[in-house]
């Protein structure tokens, strides 16, 4: 008996300190590996295909319990997609992969469940900001707008390593709401693209 009471009394005392506290504070880093594209509304015959890319994060979250937080991230993102066919001046016509790379940062309601908190699951809106355009090493960021906005969402699994440190792997992703393609009286063009992209990430978590 005394045996049974001393497990349940570790076990307890175990869950409790990977429990997350209200008012604590986590602070994390991570790489992944993006795929994304664009969806079209075009009177054109536009295609495209997506495109890997890769982006660099930092991340805080606050917790109002064990169970929610806020979270925000700022991303450096690259998105854009691939197989762009372009008529050059020349009369030639190339296939080359636009480029377009951004900050990103998503502020995110984060729902942490499982039996030890380990999953997380969250969603909100990001904000992003165009830092780079590019196709075939020519600049093109004054074809697009400068600031893109739209859905983040993601769910990962965390890993204990000691009692301030833990391992994630998270998948996330991005839905664009408005037209990223800048609009003015000399570029009267019909084409509208919105942003989509998603990504696998690995990183650490510290918490304060």
């Amino acid at each position: 008996m005394k045996c049974r009471i001393l497990l349940i009394i570790s076990l307890w005392v175990s869950l409790t300190a990977l429990a997350q506290n209200k008012g604590d504070i986590e602070l994390g880093g991570n790489v992944g590996v993006n795929i994304s594209n664009v969806a079209i509304n075009s009177d054109n015959d536009f295609n495209t295909e997506s495109k890997s890319g890769f982006n660099l994060t930092a991340s805080g979250e606050y917790y109002f319990s064990d169970r929610w937080g806020i979270k925000a991230k700022l991303i450096y993102d690259q998105k854009g997609w691939g197989d762009s066919f372009v008529l050059r001046l020349d009369g030639s016509v190339v296939e080359e992969d636009m480029e377009l790379d951004y900050l990103t940062i998503p502020v995110m309601a984060n729902l942490h469940f499982g039996r030890k908190r380990n999953w997380y699951l969250n969603l909100g809106l990001y904000t992003g900001f165009l830092v780079n355009a590019e196709l075939d090493g020519e600049d093109t960021k004054d074809f697009f707008n400068n600031v893109d906005i739209g859905l983040a969402l993601g769910i990962g699994v965390k890993f204990p390593i000691s009692d301030k440190a833990k391992l994630f792997i998270e998948y996330d992703g991005q839905s664009g709401f408005i037209d990223i393609v800048e609009k003015s009286e000399n570029n009267g063009s019909s084409l509208e693209l919105r942003n989509g992209r998603s990504a696998f990430n690995i990183g650490v978590l510290f918490t304060l």
